[in-house]
This record gives C-alpha cells, structure tokens and sequence, in this order.
C-alpha cells in the first residue's frame, strides 16, 4: 500500500525543527542535569556532573582523603554515582586581610577533608584528548579555596579555549604546613603535606582526565600568588615529576615563599612552640585531636611569630619580624629551593609562562579604602602635591625613579611612580632569568599594565586583576572589571595566550605582536594593555633603582 502523506506532516516536520533547535539551544544556553547525564567513571568510582552553558561541569570531587597532619591516601571507591554538583569544602582558613568591592566570590563551607576538585571540559563523549589547565588557588599558603572568587570559574576559558580546566582545594597553614617530623615516623612528612595534596591531585588528573575529554600527557600547571608560589614548588619537588608539562606564574615569584621555602630548624621550632603552648606532650602527639583546627592555628601563628625573634626572620618585604606558612625545606620531599642560586634540574624541561601586574600590591590599599582613595588620587592632585607624594616616597632618588618611570612608561601619569611594583616583578625577573640560563624549555614573560575602570581607575592593575582576564571572565567580573568591551577584547588575547600555551608551550596568539621567549640578553617582555606590545629591558633602570639591594 503507497503510504498517504498527512496533511499534518509539515507541522510535525516544523515541530520537531523547533524540538530539536530547542534541545541544541538549551544544551548551549540552559542548564542540563538529571539521571544518566554527565556521568563519567573514575578510577574510584562514578561521579555525575551538569552541562551548563553547553560545558560539563564537576564540582567536589573528592581526589584524595587524608588523616590530620598526614599525607594524602587515594579515597575508597564507591558504588553508586557520586553526585558532583556543588564546590567541595575548603581547608579551613586563617584570614589574609578584608574583601573589597572588587572581591567576589560565593560563602565557603571549610573542614579538613578539603582534598577535593572541580573540572569543566567542552566534551565528555567527542574522543578529543584536550590540553588540561590545572589551577591552583592564592592567599599563600594559609588560605584561599578553588572557588574563592568568582573569576576562578572554568566555563569560559573551557569553551573559548578549548581546554579542560581543573581547580584543586588542598590542605593549607597549619593544617597543612605544621612540621611534627621530629616526633617519630609517621609524622616525618607533616611539613609538606599540603603540596603532597597537589602532588595527589595531579595523580589523579593523570589516571582520569581522560574520561573527561583531558590528554593526561599535556598538563599545564598554572596559579597565581600563593598560587604561583605553588607552581614554582611542584616544579622542585620528585614526585611530581612527570604529572605536568608546562607551567605558569602569576604574580607568584617570592623569596621565602616559593622562590625559597622555609628551614627545618624554623619549621621544627615552630611545632615545638606550638605543642608546648597548646599543653600537648611530644610524646602524645595523638591528643592533637582534641583541639579544633582553629585553635592550633591560633597557637601555630604565634609560635610563628616567637621563632622569627628567636631566629631574626624578616617578613617578606625584609621589614617587620614575621615567618608566613610556607612549604619546608625539608631533603626528603622537597630536596632543594625551588629558586635558589639556580632552577631545578627536574624542571628543565619544563615550558614557564611567568610574570606579574604593574602595580600589584602598592596600588591594593586604594581598593580597601575607597571612601577616601575616589577623592584623593592621581587624578585629583596637583602636580606639586604628586612631586611632594614621590619625594616623600623616594627621597633623594626621586628624581632618577621619575626619569626611569618616564622611560619605561611614557604615557602614564607621573603619579603612578607611586604605586609601580618591585615586590613581585624583581623577583619575576630573577626567577625568568635563571629559568632561562638552563637552556632547556623556554621561558615566557609578561607584565599586566591595564587599570581597571571602575572607581575612575583609582586601583590600576592590583593583585589578583589579570585573573579574570586569563579566565575570559571580565563579564562576569563587571564589578571589578566595568565588563566593557576594551576588557572582553584584552581577555580574549590573554586567555588565549594562555590555552595556546598549555596546548603548545608558546603562548603566541592572534591579535599579539610576536613573542619570543626570554632571555638574559633580548629582556623580552609581553605588556599586556589595551594594545598589547613586546618591549625589550624596558623597566630594568628603573627596577634596579627601585630595588637597589636585590639580585636580579
């Protein structure tokens, strides 16, 4: 029988058009989750993720389990789907200072089973095998969480990248950095269980990423200040040999943390004090658990702070008496500085992206005082008040740090000698330098210039303010960022630096001059601004005068 065509057909066949546009529209723009979606099978077990914005998303994965003070087991597996929908606890914090306005970030639940992680991959079922970005966390190595602020969010640099992008929660301050190995064997580690946490991470990003659309063969490593100090860590420390190919520092580089980690004597002190002033007995180091973790890190802090007299340690500006929690050098898991009088042999061959902002810390107090900071500025002085302000700074060198700055930067204000940075881009060099003289991989540099627009401009390029443009989130970053278009235009430049990067080890992209690597003798150095250019030693003058006693 010849089958009759219905008059209705053309409406069926518009219908299912419109289902199927809708269904492709939603996987795009909508939110996806329910039974048998997004469901990967790990090592452990499986977890099930959603599809947001057309990106599968994981939250709270759990990579490893540890008892306090001890160093991370793999977890047990399980035999349900583990849901994997919201952010995984953070490790308990010992605040760094306030928030501010430019600082947005979702309320945080905290407990020691921190060992957890987030992916965001374009693809779970394409059999592509992506370049994986792993991100670790700043707030040094005492607090901070993978999804402190908003701009850490993967989804954006996932799909315009084309990357899989993973953050990582890890044991921190004294949970994670408390050196107890001079009380027997199975505490001869506790100094560096926080980064044998990362170390654990990236294990499981090699036995499982591939599950996730994630070649464990192309990993990039990338953080920024703690963060980077992180990085710089890894990269020195055996076992993780092999885990990453690439790396990035932002904003990371500091001596006495990362660039050169804590002695043994300091760290071993530091427990020392803390038992004795929490009553705990070196031989009943089990009674430990009886106090909160708040509490032995109230009492480490101070123990901190006792053992810098004692010892004469400077905080990391070499002014005030201070010791910050840093990993130790302790010859067992981490045998050497990571940047010492060289880099690490382990590490060369090994790609480095490294670099920092304009005027990072110097500029951050304006943004925690805005009350007063939108009415008394740059833009609000005269040129004498900015000349009494720079003499006031600089003394008897003003004059050469003005020349220096003019030269280095000539169409920014003379004001801004004020807040231009040393602290971390004098160490940025050093370590770039050293990096460089291996031979091996090659080193990148940077240095982020753009001033927000928000507040008029006040806070410039603050610590913390490339992040959303590595992450192509200036939009969704428009409180800090002003989400305008001169911002979308320089995040899709950096970030796709960045996945270039992990995908290659160059970082050259589209819409940027050349970039060469670094070396001692071309000082390249990618300035990223709304017009993005390489400039060759253009600001070592003025480092120099800036930071006369260190060896860059």
């Amino acid at each position: 029988m010849k089958p009759i065509k219905s008059q209705f057909f053309p409406l069926l066949l518009l219908s299912a058009s419109i289902s199927i546009a809708t269904l492709s529209y939603a996987a795009e723009s909508g939110v996806q989750a329910g039974n048998h979606i997004a469901v990967v099978q790990t090592q452990a077990g499986k977890v099930q993720g959603y599809i947001q914005n057309g990106i599968v998303t994981y939250k709270g994965i759990p990579y490893a389990t540890a008892e306090r003070f001890m160093p991370p087991q793999k977890v047990a597996n399980w035999q349900d789907e583990k849901l994997a929908l919201t952010y995984g606890d953070a490790c308990p914090q010992v605040p760094m200072g306030g928030r501010s306005f430019f600082f947005t970030g979702p309320e945080m639940t905290e407990s020691e089973q921190c060992q957890n992680l987030n992916v965001w991959s374009p693809s779970i079922s394409d059999g592509k095998k992506r370049a994986v970005m792993v991100w670790i966390h700043g707030g040094g190595f005492q607090s901070g969480a993978s999804n402190d602020l908003d701009s850490y969010d993967g989804t954006n640099l996932a799909r315009t990248g084309d990357v899989v992008v993973v953050s990582v929660n890890h044991c921190l301050n004294a949970m994670g950095f408390l050196d107890l190995s001079a009380y027997g064997e199975p505490y001869e580690q506790s100094a560096n269980v926080g980064m044998q946490d990362l170390v654990a991470a990236l294990e499981w990003v090699k036995e499982n990423i591939t599950q996730f659309g994630g070649d464990p063969d192309n990993v990039t490593i990338f953080g920024e200040s703690g963060g980077g100090a992180k990085v710089l860590t890894l990269m020195a420390m055996p076992s993780a040999k092999g885990l990453f190919h690439k790396a990035v520092v932002q904003s990371g580089a500091l001596e006495k943390m990362g660039m050169t980690l804590t002695s043994q004597e300091a760290s071993r002190r530091v427990a020392e004090l803390t038992l004795a002033n929490l009553g705990v007995k070196p031989t009943a180091l089990d009674t430990l658990k009886n106090f909160t973790s708040a509490q032995i890190n109230e009492t480490a802090i101070n123990a901190n702070l006792q053992t810098a007299k004692e010892l004469g340690l400077t905080d990391l500006y070499n002014r005030e008496t201070a010791l910050s929690w840093a990993p130790t050098l302790d010859g067992q898991v981490i045998p050497q500085q990571p940047v010492g009088e060289k880099y690490p042999e382990i590490a060369k061959d090994i790609p480095l992206l490294i670099g920092s902002n304009l005027t990072e810390w110097d500029s951050f107090p304006l943004q925690m005082d805005l009350q007063n900071s939108q009415k008394s500025n740059r833009f609000t002085w005269t040129e004498a008040e900015t000349m009494e302000r720079l003499k006031a700074k600089y003394g008897d060198k003003t004059d050469a740090i003005v020349a220096a700055f003019r030269e280095a930067y000539p169409q920014r204000l003379i004001a801004d000698a004020l807040y231009v940075d040393s602290f971390l881009r004098t160490p940025a060099l050093k370590t770039a330098r050293l990096k460089a003289d291996q031979n091996g991989a090659p080193v990148y540099q940077y240095l982020f210039t753009w001033d927000t627009p928000v507040f008029n401009g006040v806070p410039m390029s603050y610590h913390t303010s490339e992040i959303a443009f590595v992450f192509n989130n200036t939009e969704r970053m428009a409180q800090a960022t002003g989400g305008g278009k001169e911002a979308k235009a320089l995040a899709e430049k950096m970030s796709r630096a960045w996945t270039n990067f992990a995908k290659t080890g160059n970082p050259n992209a589209e819409g940027l001059p050349q970039w060469d690597a670094y070396t001692r003798e071309n000082g390249n150095v990618m300035i990223f601004d709304n017009q993005p250019e390489v400039k060759s030693h253009h600001d070592e003058k003025l480092q120099h005068l800036l930071a006369p006693n260190y060896q860059f």
